[in-house]
């Protein structure tokens, strides 16, 4: 598939707002105005409950796994310019939805479900390293950001196609970005924790 209509595609699957449409029908309640205003899996969670929370975060990874194989025309052409431009771009639609005036989530789902396909071994150990963190920390946003900061690394380390690597440096740019808030919370001693 061309760049173009790989990123578009990707933009488009990345952009459907999963958790703000889930809370919407089963709670009635506008994720954008509740919570942390924020329309990602951590917000649904503290809205809406640990089941809904865990179907989004599902649905969320799903979308970015979905604009890989899209775009490489299946599991075999998951590792193409093409397919790792969708992955991207797909974070981009979660991050900046269209249907939400470009206001979403954070992008860590859909990343994890970008880079489970293109490059599994980095995704797991960077899923690890969030896991670990929460269970020490029971911060969630300092879970997302060390695994974020893990998986770019891991990647340029591990043998394989170099679009990859930048495609997961691009993708832990923006979520970081997107952090910043939470970043500076965490630094003031001012965010909340699991369950709080």
């Amino acid at each position: 598939m061309d760049l173009l209509p790989a990123i578009l595609i990707g933009y488009l699957i990345g952009s459907l707002p999963i958790g703000y449409l889930m809370t919407q029908r089963t709670r009635g309640i506008d994720l954008r105005r509740a919570g942390s205003g924020n329309v990602g899996a951590a917000n649904v969670y503290r809205t809406s409950g640990l089941g809904i929370a865990i179907g989004v975060m599902l649905a969320d990874a799903g979308k970015g796994a979905a604009a890989v194989l899209l775009a490489g025309g299946g599991a075999g052409g998951a590792g193409s310019v093409a397919s790792v431009a969708a992955g991207v771009a797909a974070v981009f639609g979660h991050v900046y939805p269209v249907w939400l005036g470009f206001r979403g989530g954070k992008g860590v789902a859909t990343a994890s479900g970008v880079f489970s396909v293109l490059s599994p071994l980095p995704t797991a150990i960077a899923a690890a390293a969030f896991a670990l963190t929460v269970y020490r920390s029971r911060f969630v946003s300092l879970g997302s950001i060390v695994a974020t900061l893990v998986l770019p690394i891991v990647e340029w380390l591990t043998p394989g196609l170099p679009a990859v690597d930048i495609g997961a440096t691009l993708a832990a740019a923006l979520i970081l970005f997107r952090h910043r808030g939470n970043i500076a919370r965490l630094w003031s001693r001012t965010e909340r924790a699991l369950g709080t």
